[in-house]
């Protein structure tokens, strides 16, 4: 039976070229019933997470690769074919984007070259192929990549639909014989449907800085560039069935999976202790001593063990002391620092200095932060003083050095105005029309109805701007650069190269990675976020007066709790330039909820948040704490849950422990649900 795995295909990875989501062709591919899908996107690995994981969730066999462009132009797919290969090609990539600036790749023939061990090779001829004098040149110009990876080349035939395919495969199939080079069928996919022909030609425009009616010959000449079934390449091939079959020998020989990126801890930070672990033990209770001189609350101590217990079983010892290493750092160089996000949730992180958060004061609950179900590591944000966190970034470089330490990337994506933008400029309307049409949205989903149209002076029966708002809705959330993320760093215990691609930044001397925090969540890497706050240097700088001018030398932990006049002047919503309550919203609740401890506070801010204001929570609970409204509770156990908050909940640790408490969810799950219910969109 002949079977067929597409090895040459593209994602919106390959900027302004690609024109489907990873997903969307993993998708298509699977239900094509393709045997396997190679993902090769122009001189990055940037797309290849999401299309692996795509493929994983439908059983469909995934093969990482990278279209290799070189300086002169010459294009082979490279696919590794085991860890070290995999390796070398991040080296690879690595080399040429730093050799260039931001957002490009210098490669030449000799660099792909000296990293072929272990690589397999598609070439990809030029168009005019079938030409004798082509024929030649180009077989020349890549005979040292055939001399330095023997038996391990395939040359790519792929149908262009020119009117001339079968001469151009004659042509490959006596090339490939004169080179003893096996002949692959591919079909060097852009899209997985012909319906995204139309969005690749205003891509293509885009990037060639013109409109569709000059464009000319430069845009595809049809839309035969998106995944074909099986049945359909053997048509095609069936003077070739050999190019087939390629297919599946290649596809066998790729036993690489990104599932083999084991995340390795930095293993330094260990003190004198046997184990990172048994270190991890030790600053704990040396901590939790020091957090509590009269004595640790059993409370305190059930939790700490509880959750050494967890960060043992799962390993996570080194990544807490890394960041810990990190916040000792700050400490002692005076720069305050604040963890918060889930990590407030964990005792350890308390009693190690990271947050403020004091767990015999509040309810925690540590499966909100890890939890055994959950396969992926902790994420502890760690606030900095905006003014010094340069010092605290220069300290991690210094301490692991730039190979083993980078910033993770930021996806910038198409938003409605940038969409609207390039389509109206790809399709010749004027900059007027252009610009009156990215006003017309604000948000990302809302629809630009005719109304809206007749308002802001267009005609909502014209076609050409109809078709302008389809094409930019199809555009939005596309990738059009990677950027750095604002403080999320990659460590790792060896070189980081290896394990991810490494490109410069727009600053001088910064550098980053090419995924982003949900493609190294999906694989299990550590990321710690490094973050600047400037209301941390401003409470830095009042400390620093109060010490100076009246003598009280306070920390952030002694500030004195519970003052009767800070909670009068919140109730005024005197607020101004007070993080967090400082917005017209947060000002508007302050009068109306009348904080009067630090949990009022809490609820406060959680308050003003889509999720309880679309969920109709807000008027609720403000009827029950102006006494307009009973406070009742369906069980003594659900009081217990939402005894805090007058029976309404608001946060999502209470989902967690109604979850837990009512349908009898184990911790895990029940976090499990929190990830699905934040991740629900309508």
């Amino acid at each position: 039976m002949t079977a067929y795995a597409e090895l040459a295909a593209r994602t919106n990875f390959s900027f302004l070229e690609g024109a489907s989501h990873g997903e969307d062709m993993a998708e298509a591919a699977s239900l094509l019933k393709l045997t396997a899908l190679g993902i090769a996107d122009r001189n990055t690995l940037a797309g290849v997470v999401r299309a692996h994981s795509a493929a994983k969730d439908r059983g469909l066999r995934f093969h990482p690769g990278v279209r290799l462009v070189t300086r002169c132009g010459l294009t082979q797919i490279a696919y590794p074919s085991d860890r070290a290969a995999y390796g070398r090609l991040c080296r690879l990539l690595t080399l040429g984007n730093r050799r260039a600036p931001k957002g490009q790749c210098d490669l030449g023939l000799e660099d792909i070259c000296a990293a072929a061990e272990g690589q397999y090779f598609i070439l990809i001829p030029p168009p005019e192929i079938a030409n004798l004098d082509a024929h030649g040149s180009w077989a020349r110009s890549i005979a040292p990549l055939i001399a330095a990876a023997p038996r391990r080349i395939y040359l790519g035939a792929a149908h262009l639909y020119a009117g001339a395919d079968q001469r151009r495969l004659e042509a490959l199939a006596h090339l490939g014989r004169a080179q003893r080079l096996p002949l692959i069928a591919i079909q060097d996919a852009l899209y997985h449907s012909p319906a995204r022909r139309p969005l690749q030609d205003i891509m293509t425009c885009t990037r060639l800085h013109t409109t569709l009616a000059k464009a000319g010959l430069a845009l595809q000449a049809n839309a035969e560039r998106h995944l074909k079934s099986t049945l359909e390449m053997a048509r095609l091939f069936r003077h070739y069935p050999h190019a087939l079959a390629h297919t599946q020998d290649l596809s066998q020989a790729l036993t690489f999976s990104l599932d083999e990126l084991r995340y390795e801890y930095p293993d330094e930070i260990q003190g004198a202790s046997a184990t990172p672990f048994e270190e991890l033990v030790r600053l704990t209770w040396q901590g939790a001593q020091w957090r509590y001189p009269d004595g640790i609350p059993d409370k305190v101590q059930d939790l700490v063990d509880k959750e050494l217990h967890l960060i043992g079983q799962l390993n996570y010892a080194p990544y807490f002391l890394t960041v810990e290493d990190i916040v000792r750092f700050a400490h002692g160089r005076g720069i305050l620092a604040q963890g918060r996000g889930s990590a407030a949730n964990s005792a350890v992180c308390f009693c190690l200095g990271i947050t403020e958060v004091d767990p015999a004061r509040i309810d925690v609950l540590f499966e909100r932060f890890i939890s055994a179900e959950r396969n992926e590591p902790p994420d502890i944000d760690v606030d900095f003083e905006h003014e010094r966190r340069e010092e605290v970034i220069q300290y991690i470089y210094a301490r692991y050095g730039r190979a083993r330490a980078g910033i993770a990337a930021t996806v910038i994506t198409y938003r409605w105005r940038s969409a609207v933008r390039e389509v109206s400029k790809a399709l010749g309307l004027s900059a007027d029309i252009g610009a009156a049409l990215s006003g017309a949205v604000w948000g990302w989903d809302e629809a630009v109805d005719s109304e809206r149209l007749a308002e802001i002076g267009l005609d909502p029966a014209d076609p050409l701007l109809r078709q302008t708002i389809a094409l930019a809705r199809e555009l939005i959330g596309f990738p059009r650069h990677l950027s750095q993320h604002v403080g999320g760093f990659v460590i790792t215990r060896g070189p980081l190269e290896e394990l991810i691609p490494i490109g410069n930044a727009a600053m001088p001397e910064r550098t980053f990675v090419e995924w982003d925090k949900d493609d190294l969540d999906a694989l299990g890497i550590l990321k710690i976020d490094v973050l600047a706050l400037g209301m941390l240097t401003c409470i830095a700088k009042a400390l620093r007066l109060l010490d100076g001018h009246y003598g009280r030398a306070l920390t952030m932990a002694t500030i004195p709790a519970e003052d009767p006049t800070v909670y009068a002047m919140l109730q005024r919503a005197d607020t101004i330039g007070v993080f967090q309550v400082e917005s017209r919203a947060q000002m508007s609740m302050l009068p109306r909820l009348k904080p009067a401890c630090f949990y009022d506070l809490v609820i406060e801010v959680a308050i003003v948040r889509p999720g309880p204001i679309q969920g109709d929570m807000v008027h609720p609970y403000l009827r029950r704490r102006e006494g307009l409204e009973p406070v009742t509770f369906p069980s003594e156990e659900l009081r217990a849950v939402l005894g805090k908050t007058m029976g309404v909940p608001l946060f999502q640790e209470q989902a967690m422990k109604l979850a837990i408490v009512a349908a009898g969810f184990t911790p895990g799950e029940a976090d499990a649900l929190r990830r699905a219910m934040a991740a629900w969109k309508r």
